[in-house]
Order: C-alpha cells, then sequence, then structure tokens
C-alpha cells in the first residue's frame, strides 16, 4: 500500500500526480490520495475578505490560525473544490475514486487545539477560539472497506473531535497518520522542492537519504518553514510502522514513480 500525500502550495503538477495513482491501481496496487489546500484557501480567504493569518508556536513550527470563518473557508476549499475535482480527475483515468474528509465517518479524530502559545513581535501570547487539532485516530475500518471494494480514497485534511467539531488539521500529518495505521510499505510526500535543502535557497543541496536516528537533528539544522511538518510526519509514520518514507519533487513527470525510484530524501527505518 502506498500513501501519498501532494502539497497545497501550488506549483505541483497534478495532472502528472494523478496519471500515476491510475497506473498503479491498474498494476494492481492500493493507494491513498491525501492532499492539501492551503494555496487556494489563501487566495479565496484573500476575496472573501478574511484574510490568512499564520502563526509561529513557541516550538519555531508556523501554521494557520483557523478561527471559525478561516475553518468553513478551508471546508469549502479543501472538502468542496479541490477534492472533488481530484475525484473528477481520477474518474476519468479510470480510476475509482472517492473523496472524503476526516469528518466523514468520523474518518480521522482528533483532539481540538482551543488555545494556541504563540511568539509574535518577539513576545509569547495566547490565542483562543482555535479550531485546529492533532490526529489521534484514524477509522481503519473504514478504509479498509473501501481498499477492499477497489475505490481510491482521496482524502481532505479535516477531522472531528471528541465534541464533533470540525478541524483544521496538517496534511503532511494526516498522511503520515494514515500511513501508520493501515501499515503503509511508503508514504510518499510531494512537494514543490525536491526534497529536503541543506541550504533552503539552493535546490542542488538536496540530501537524498536519511536515516531513522538522524531525522531529529536534520529536523534542527535544515527544515525551514514547511519542512518541518513534512519530517514531523516521517517521524510519526516510521515510529508508527511505514517501512520508507520520501519527500519527493511534485512538479516534474512522473512524480509518484521517481519517488518510489529514490528520487527525492527517502528516510528510512534504521541507519542509511
Amino acid at each position: 500500500m502506498i500513501v501519498v500525500k501532494a502539497g497545497g502550495n501550488g506549483g505541483l503538477d497534478i495532472e502528472a500526480v494523478c496519471a500515476d495513482i491510475a497506473e498503479l491501481v491498474q498494476q494492481g496496487e492500493q493507494v491513498i490520495l491525501v492532499h492539501g489546500g492551503s494555496h487556494e484557501t489563501n487566495v479565496i480567504s484573500e476575496k472573501l475578505g478574511h484574510p490568512p493569518r499564520f502563526v509561529t508556536s513557541v516550538s519555531g513550527h508556523v501554521s494557520r490560525y483557523t478561527d471559525r470563518e478561516t475553518l468553513e473557508i478551508f471546508a469549502m476549499v479543501t472538502a468542496g473544490r479541490i477534492n472533488k475535482l481530484l475525484v473528477e480527475r481520477l474518474q476519468q483515468l479510470g480510476v475509482n475514486a472517492v473523496g472524503l474528509s476526516g469528518l466523514d465517518g468520523r474518518l480521522l479524530e482528533g483532539k481540538r487545539k482551543s488555545t494556541l502559545r504563540i511568539i509574535e513581535d518577539g513576545k509569547q501570547k495566547v490565542l483562543r477560539d482555535d479550531y485546529s487539532g492533532r490526529i489521534e485516530k484514524v477509522n481503519t475500518q473504514l478504509l479498509h472497506a473501501l481498499l477492499a471494494a477497489g475505490y481510491v480514497p482521496v482524502i481532505a485534511p479535516l477531522a472531528i473531535s471528541e465534541q464533533g467539531e470540525a478541524l483544521n488539521v496538517d496534511g503532511d500529518r494526516v498522511a503520515a497518520a494514515i500511513g501508520a495505521a493501515l501499515s503503509a510499505e511508503v508514504l510518499i510526500i510531494l512537494s514543490n522542492v525536491p526534497g529536503l535543502l541543506k541550504d533552503f535557497r539552493d535546490e542542488k543541496t538536496l540530501i537524498p537519504l536519511v536515516g531513522q536516528g538522524q531525522i531529529e537533528e536534520y529536523l534542527e539544522r535544515y527544515a525551514q518553514g514547511r519542512m518541518k511538518k513534512k519530517l514531523l510526519g516521517t517521524i510519526e509514520a516510521l515510529k508508527g510502522g511505514v517501512r520508507k518514507a520520501v519527500i519527493a519533487d511534485g512538479r516534474v513527470e512522473r512524480p509518484i514513480y521517481r519517488a518510489l525510484s529514490g528520487s527525492g530524501t527517502v528516510i528510512t527505518q534504521g541507519g542509511p
């Protein structure tokens, strides 16, 4: 089984991603596609007069502040437009895709982080009324049933809390949680960069191979911005039993096949 995460920051060749999935399915592979929607959510939020707000946690991770209005815009864009257009394209390619968010059938259950501790203007602040969270449970029974029936799940990064509240959750970590829960062979995170870079400004500084024991060090030394969340996702996936994770370029032809052949940053259990 292969879990693929297609980033939501724009620039990816979605046509190529869908074409690879179609070919893999024809070859008998089970594939799950998790997608993002950050870029389009930003665009729509601006048009609706509710521009996005990004905050930095005390641990240095950047995330979207999700008040209720932002949550509803995010749901409209990701679980609506993006999800259904991906399903449409896969169906055109002969893939019996089914679009879901983590809300559906309680596919993804998470704990709401109602308050956020952030650093802003050099000061520590507390933000309240946030509708974001972290995945705590994956409905594997639902996913196994869909896969066994020949469907390809296409999943938007929304979850549901114990209280039944919709939550914005990180797509990379959603893919990692699903991969771990299903003991996937490979987790592929496609991005708009070639992989983990020693110098984030220079794509020629790709780090091709990272052992599981090196990830924490590389997270601190090299990861910038969104790459921190991607590496955190790979840590969680490998700890959960995924055999291999690849952070790879989603802008190229045959992006999934390239990742499977070792293109990008390959992160493996054990040493390099």
